[in-house]
């Protein structure tokens, strides 16, 4: 009889012992889960050297990793506002666009007064100035005004935001011939869509985009040929004032025009060096 308070305290025993297992499991499991992590216990510098020598290895999958962790464990460091600068960058080269672009308008937000921003915003401008809309755009065989012009406008956005506040930064000219560029490209692709209404016979949606092309992009190089869709345009519907003065102007800006000579039967681009 006398064991049995023995046995009437073994469930407590038990439930002790269980109690100090699982806490030593837990325990054991965290210490594994560091294991794994081989940055753990490093400080900001080891990371920011770490990532920067698997960017000179061209491994942004790792460098931008080390920047994350460099971000996340210290937040006010000087070593994060550099993480953030560098992220877009890493992101960019990472071919993940639409990161580098959110990482982009963070550190704006966040640093708008930081005396390289305006870096930042060229690197947004070189973002959404993708291959099809840069240099390889002249040699391919694809007109690039055939394309999605969303990433053209936001490009020339924050080029001109770039060359707007910041005039004399060292990114500015390279900003400004990129402009140039994509206004070009812009015009050209109103006057595309334009083309594709005159030879479907929808004449006065040709005229609105023609017109639209010559007021927003009147020093473009596709402009003489919107000149001529607004020509044939009104000449088609019997519009005969408005033929008449458009007719006027584009003789007055483009007297020996190839148009009045071949149509609209297209020669060799502008966008295309050969």
């Amino acid at each position: 009889m006398r064991s049995l308070p023995a046995f009437q305290s073994f469930p407590a025993l038990f439930r002790l012992l269980m109690a100090v297992f699982v806490v030593a499991f837990i325990a054991g499991c965290g210490s594994t889960s560091e294991k794994f992590d081989e940055t753990s216990g490093w400080s900001a510098g080891k990371l920011y050297s770490e990532s920067k020598d698997a960017q000179s290895e061209g491994n942004w999958e790792k460098a931008a990793k080390y920047l994350e962790k460099l971000e996340a464990r210290f937040p006010y460091g000087r070593y994060a506002q550099q993480a953030q600068l560098e992220l877009g960058y890493v992101y960019w080269k990472g071919n993940e666009p639409g990161s580098a672009l959110a990482a982009c308008d963070r550190f704006i937000k966040l640093h708008p007064s930081h005396p390289t921003v305006d870096y930042v915003y060229y690197l947004k401008g070189l973002i959404n100035f993708n291959e099809d809309l840069g240099l390889t755009a002249y040699v391919s065989s694809q007109d690039p005004t055939e394309r999605d012009p969303k990433a053209a406008r936001e490009a020339f956005d924050s080029f001109k935001e770039l060359v707007t506040r910041f005039p004399d930064s060292k990114y500015a000219p390279d900003a400004r011939l990129r402009m140039n560029y994509l206004v070009n490209a812009l015009a050209s692709l109103e006057v595309h869509v334009a083309r594709y209404y005159v030879k479907r016979g929808a004449y006065i949606a040709a005229a609105n985009r023609a017109q639209f092309a010559v007021k927003t992009y009147p020093q473009a190089p596709a402009i003489e040929e919107a000149m001529f869709i607004l020509v044939t345009s009104y000449d088609k519907m019997g519009m005969n004032d408005l033929r008449d003065d458009a007719e006027r102007v584009m003789k007055k800006n483009f007297p020996n025009s190839r148009y009045y000579k071949d149509g609209l039967e297209r020669k060799t681009a502008w966008w295309k060096l050969w």
